[in-house]
């Protein structure tokens, strides 16, 4: 029994302990504390149903857009517009809807917080 107890708890700390990822993306926002609105703007939408922070999901990995959209000049307009308006065809046939109901204003601080987070090891492939 007690050992079934630590193998559920040693599983319990694999799934829930710091990555290096996470770390990283603290460190950024630590350094550049108005990104937490965006961060929080990101976390409470549907963004995260769609894209992981470093791994492809049904969408692109938000570390994955911001390595193609980093020598952008208009990058954070860019997609802060696709934020709202949505898109299809830019990563693919998936569609991305639009969000209508999030502000210009928010859209940019959710599009520079997307834009800070790193790449950190291996990200999956994308469809680029």
């Amino acid at each position: 029994m007690a050992l079934v107890v630590i193998g559920v708890l040693n599983v319990g700390w694999l799934i829930m302990r710091p990555t290096p990822a996470a770390d990283a993306l603290a460190a950024v926002i630590a350094a550049k504390p108005e990104l937490a609105v965006g961060q929080s703007a990101v976390e409470a939408s549907d963004c995260m149903r769609c894209h992981g922070v470093q791994r492809k999901a049904v969408g692109p990995s938000f570390a994955d857009i911001a390595s193609k959209y980093a020598q952008q000049a208009d990058a954070k307009e860019y997609l802060a517009r696709k934020i709202r308006e949505g898109s299809v065809g830019t990563w693919g046939n998936v569609i991305m809807p639009r969000h209508p109901q999030i502000s210009e204003e928010q859209s940019l601080q959710m599009a520079a917080w997307l834009m800070a987070v790193p790449r950190v090891g291996a990200s999956s492939s994308s469809n680029q």
